[in-house]
This record gives C-alpha cells, sequence and structure tokens, in this order.
C-alpha cells in the first residue's frame, strides 16, 4: 500500500518558509528591516497566496507591511548616501502618497557606482541601483494586493511605477534608430550603470503593462492613452 499523502504538507512547508523569511529581514521580531525587491515581490504574492488557503488575517497584515517597509525603505535614499528623503526627490507628504514615482531602489549591500568610478562586472552585481525586471515583478505584486483588498490605490502605484521607470529604461543609439532596454540604471534614474539589455526584460515590461491595462487599472487614474502607449515596445 503507498503511504498516505498529507493533503496539508504543501501549506504546512510554505507557512514555515514564510514565517522564517518574515523573522530573518526584519518584517516581523526585532531585528531590523532587511529588504530586496525581487525577493520581496514574489513574498508579497506568497503571503497572499497564504491569505486564501488558510483566510488568516495575519498573511493579509504581512504582505501589506511588507509593501509599506519596501515603498519606505526601497522606495528612499540609502542610509550611507549624502542624498536624502524619496528617490523621487518628492517632499515628504507627496513622496508617501506617490511613493513609487520614482522607482525603488533593488536593495543591494554596496552602494551604486559613482559616475566617475570605473566599472567593475563583478562588483556590479553587489551595487545598488534599479533593474527593470525587479520594477515588474513589484507592478505584478501591487496589482495584486489590489485586487485582494479591493483598493484602487494599489493599482494606481503599480501603473504610476510603470509610468515613471519606462521612459528611463528606454535607449536608442541614434535618434531613429531601434530602442532597446537598458539593464540597470543609477538610484535617481538618471544614467545606465548597465547599457545591455535584459533578453527578458522587454516580454516582462509587456506582459506586466497588459496585466495592468486588462485589470482596467486605467480607469482608476485616468492613465489610459499612457498606458497604452507602454506597450507598444
Amino acid at each position: 500500500l503507498s503511504p498516505r499523502v498529507d493533503p496539508h504538507a504543501h501549506y504546512r512547508l510554505a507557512r514555515q518558509l514564510m514565517d522564517e523569511f518574515a523573522a530573518a529581514t526584519g518584517l516581523t521580531g526585532s531585528a531590523p528591516p532587511r529588504r530586496y525587491l525581487w525577493t520581496d515581490a514574489f513574498a508579497v504574492c506568497n503571503f497572499l497566496g497564504l491569505y486564501r488557503e488558510s483566510g488568516d488575517g495575519r498573511d493579509l497584515e504581512r504582505a501589506l507591511r511588507l509593501v509599506d517597509q519596501v515603498h519606505h525603505i526601497l522606495g528612499r535614499h540609502r542610509q550611507d548616501d549624502p542624498r536624502q528623503g524619496w528617490i523621487s526627490g518628492l517632499a515628504e507628504e507627496e513622496g508617501e502618497r506617490h511613493p513609487t514615482r520614482g522607482g525603488l531602489r533593488i536593495g543591494k549591500e554596496l552602494p551604486e557606482r559613482k559616475a566617475d568610478e570605473p566599472f567593475d562586472a563583478r562588483l556590479e552585481w553587489d551595487r545598488d541601483g534599479q533593474y527593470f525586471h525587479y520594477l515588474s515583478q513589484w507592478m505584478h505584486a501591487l496589482h495584486r494586493v489590489g485586487q485582494e483588498m479591493g483598493q484602487p490605490i494599489f493599482h494606481g502605484w503599480a501603473v504610476e511605477l510603470a509610468e515613471s521607470v519606462h521612459a528611463r529604461f528606454m535607449r536608442s543609439d541614434t535618434p531613429r534608430g531601434p530602442h532597446h532596454m537598458v539593464w540597470k540604471m543609477s538610484i535617481d534614474l538618471s544614467r545606465p550603470l548597465v547599457p545591455s539589455m535584459g533578453q527578458h526584460d522587454p516580454l516582462d515590461a509587456l506582459l506586466t503593462y497588459l496585466e495592468l491595462e486588462t485589470g482596467a487599472i486605467t480607469t482608476i487614474i485616468g492613465g489610459g492613452d499612457t498606458v497604452a502607449a507602454l506597450t507598444q515596445l
């Protein structure tokens, strides 16, 4: 006879992993928060999945707390950066209302490469900045939170993020030449740090923008023409 399969085993494993993640990254407990945009985007979706499975409001609370931490840590300049405040340059109250307008930092351990600093391919992996494929994952996470909560503000933040970063990541070698997407931009989106294009960034952009558009996000903030234009890569 085959051993009986526990139908709740996968749920318990997911619960254990996310509990450990929350404690290790300062989402729960007394440890200082350590945010990293890529894993945090997946974590938001995981907490929403646990919430749907269990109905436990603590999972939804963790997803919302994680969104808040990401915006208030990765949406602001690093503690070791002489620049302070929101990376968008918005004043404090305006930045609170529009935390994604300047994009979001990756959350790498080292500060970004200075403009006069030579490029080091190995070191660049550990330096901060902005990655488009991380940003698109966060757009999706915000979209999912908005769906779960039924609150337009999360959809609005996702669209504002797309509108803020898209043009900054687009480049053309000649005035009329084909466009390509930069792999990595500086924290303030003023200069490319890695000018080559990731193989999947344009596809990530297209699918994410279509998701936002299909979700009727444009009716919330009145940006229909803008979002439609973003899909034409």
